[in-house]
């Protein structure tokens, strides 16, 4: 009797690859918060948000008055939308970030589903009744105007003036600014994001013929756009990931803290990243799936950036509105962890899916392009084709010229980055620190078991960068 139920024990058992392959996934996925100083912050609450649910409910349902009708509607869609975030909390993943609290990303998380659904729903109707439904959401619109239609572009290129120059530096130019700051802190690469920089100013010139406001004078685009703007933007942000990086991570738990200047500082630290990725895109062994995905990754990234200004112009809406910039700062706040998955899923060979926000990032990207070409057939039939063509190629010329430049300059300079490699191993926390002490186990017995086939591979000591295996 117990040798016949030992195969079937057997079998329910996970091999050594697959919970191996179960550990990398969850780092990127359901990343666990390790050394929790104040219980209360990170236990369940599951009953108390139940309670807190129902309370609500009945509140909303009885107390208030439910005579106008168009008000019942706001409230109802704005109670859905809650009371999804609280179930965003219970059930869904943490995704790769832990800071300041898990419960954060979930309901960003859960924002992104919405939004998700929400262009799902929307590429259903037809166009009166997208007007019906943009004009409930802001009255205001029915009198909206495209900025194209009141504004010129490129106009009098050749009259360069101090004044004109500056002009030009308005709270659009601080945004290109500190967009690319931000952007350099994502990506953490100086060759991938000049050439998203770049390959943007391209993008424009390819689509003017279809979005007049891409026009710019040379002297704009070049200076002002690439080199200060968008520059100095991708020279603060990767100073910054250069500090970061060569941090020493230890964090005191907020009870060995005992003066209150002390214990303030640990909370607005909280606020800051557990650790921090050393990030290697390419390498000179990079496989042809590997620049694929780069090439892919440049142009959803493009494509994001394209639907900003085809969704304004074609819902007719201008960039000061509500609608345009809470986008760009909820795209801007979901690109973070969709960013490290996707780096992840690219670059570490146990890996093997991309994690849920990069899926949902992914489809959302696609369901705003495909809205926008739903919507705005008029304007897509003015599409000069061989423009799209000649813009995927020259983005795969650059994304190789990148690929070639980033080779070059780590075979001309890879003892220095070798020591960076070696300092970073010494300073930075292990990546497995912050999950369980049973998935360490995993991860060890797993290494275990492989280190004879990492032996047949090569020689030398294998080692593991924030979730990218290299040779040491």
């Amino acid at each position: 009797m117990r040798s016949a139920m030992a195969p079937s024990q057997g079998s329910r058992m996970l091999s050594k690859d697959d919970a191996n392959y179960k550990l990398h996934f969850r780092m990127i996925n359901e990343q666990q918060v390790e050394d929790i100083t104040i219980d209360f912050f990170y236990k369940p609450h599951t009953i108390t948000l139940l309670t807190f649910t129902v309370i609500s409910i009945m509140y909303f349902a009885f107390a208030r008055d439910d005579g106008d009708s168009d008000n019942n509607l706001r409230v109802g869609l704005l109670l859905v939308g809650s009371f999804f975030l609280v179930i965003s909390v219970l059930a869904f993943p943490n995704g790769p970030f832990t800071r300041p609290h898990p419960a954060i990303w979930r309901m960003v998380f859960g924002l992104s589903v919405l939004y998700f659904l929400f262009l799902v729903f929307l590429i259903f109707l037809n166009w009166d009744q997208v007007k019906a439904l943009l004009y409930w959401l802001d009255p205001n619109l029915r009198y909206a105007t495209r900025e194209a239609d009141v504004m010129e572009y490129a106009v009098n290129c050749h009259v360069i003036t101090w004044e004109r120059i500056l002009s030009h530096f308005d709270i659009f130019a601080f945004g290109h600014f500190w967009g690319w700051a931000m952007k350099a802190l994502l990506i953490r690469s100086y060759g991938l994001c000049w050439s998203i920089s770049i390959t943007w100013e391209l993008t424009e010139l390819f689509f003017m013929h279809l979005l007049p406001n891409f026009a710019e004078c040379w002297w704009d685009q070049i200076i002002l756009d690439i080199l200060l703007c968008n520059g100095g933007g991708i020279w603060l942000g990767m100073t910054v990931c250069h500090f970061l990086e060569m941090r020493t991570y230890h964090w005191a738990s907020i009870k060995d803290i005992h003066t209150t200047t002390g214990k303030l500082k640990r909370a607005v630290l909280q606020f800051t990243p557990a650790s921090w990725t050393y990030v290697r895109w390419f390498d000179p062994k990079s496989s042809f799936q590997r620049v694929a995905g780069i090439y892919l990754f440049m142009i959803v990234w493009q494509l994001t950036e394209l639907n900003t200004f085809f969704l304004k112009h074609i819902f007719v809406f201008q960039a000061s509105h509500s609608l345009s910039w809470c986008r760009i700062l909820f795209i801007g706040i979901i690109t973070a962890p969709t960013v490290r998955q996707y780096y992840a899923y690219l670059t570490d060979t146990q890996c093997k899916r991309v994690g849920t926000q990069c899926w949902v990032f992914g489809a959302i990207a696609f369901l705003e392009a495909l809205a926008c070409i739903k919507f705005g057939q008029e304007l897509f039939s003015k599409t000069q084709v061989l423009y799209v063509v000649l813009w995927l190629l020259c983005l795969a010329f650059i994304t190789f010229l990148c690929l070639y430049g980033m080779v070059w300059y780590e075979q001309n300079y890879s003892k220095k980055l070798k020591n960076i490699a070696d300092f970073d191993d010494s300073t930075l926390i292990d990546p497995y620190d912050h999950i369980p002490q049973t998935a360490k186990a995993e991860r060890n017995s797993s290494s275990n078991s492989t280190s004879s086939r990492r032996r047949k591979g090569g020689s030398g000591k294998n080692k593991t960068i924030n979730g990218t295996s290299g040779k040491k």
